[in-house]
């Protein structure tokens, strides 16, 4: 049985989430520094005011958003990859994973390749927990490959940025298209250049 608390909670949380989706599309279709706090809050279907018992100021919404959408990445790439045998698997799962989450959230992921580009160093500095997260994730997979010698790499860092630079490009020319395009398809072509230059086995 809830107690009153849990049923508290509930919609602050519901409320929470509902200002961030609202931000993500905000952001995407008028830009971060464009985008006035007034016009998240209509989108989400709250109070100007409301905002600002969530966040301190639009800065905060983007560190939030972010925060809390690569948080959900990397659980569900660590969930598919949980499920792999080998580095082969491992590797294409991280590419597939990557380029579905991004397609399923086209706002967001202009957001993270164009806004957050653009934003100030402490923003940037800000978002980077979240990211070193996945550059752990990435180098773990290459690490254990190496150790198991599925794949040939004599330094995990530069494994871990050219993969991890490849993946960026690919989905930052896709969000800056003038006629976005699935995605399907373009994994298997990544993965063959990947398999090329780890000599995945």
């Amino acid at each position: 049985m809830k107690g009153v608390y849990d049923l508290m909670i509930k919609p602050r949380e519901e409320k929470y989430h509902a200002i961030l989706d609202a931000a993500t599309e905000a952001f995407a279709e008028y830009g971060y520094f464009t985008c006035q706090v007034s016009k998240i809050a209509k989108l989400a279907g709250v109070a100007d005011g409301t905002i600002y018992l969530y966040f301190k100021n639009k800065e905060d919404i983007l560190v939030s958003l972010f925060s809390d959408r690569m948080g959900n990445f990397i659980r569900e790439i660590q969930q598919s990859i949980a499920q792999c045998t080998t580095t082969k698997e491992r590797l294409f799962c991280l590419i597939r994973t990557h380029f579905k989450y991004m397609q399923e959230n086209r706002s967001l992921a202009i957001v993270t390749q164009i806004e957050l580009r653009q934003s100030d160093p402490k923003i940037r500095e800000a978002i980077s927990g979240p990211l070193r997260e996945y550059f752990h994730l990435i180098e773990q997979v290459l690490n254990e490959g190496v150790q198991k010698e599925e794949i040939t790499l004599a330094d995990i860092k530069v494994g871990r940025q050219m993969f991890f630079g490849t993946l960026d490009a690919a989905i930052s020319d896709w969000v800056s298209s003038r006629k976005p395009r699935p995605l399907e398809g373009i994994e298997e072509l990544i993965y063959e250049l990947m398999r090329g230059a780890f000599n995945i086995k």
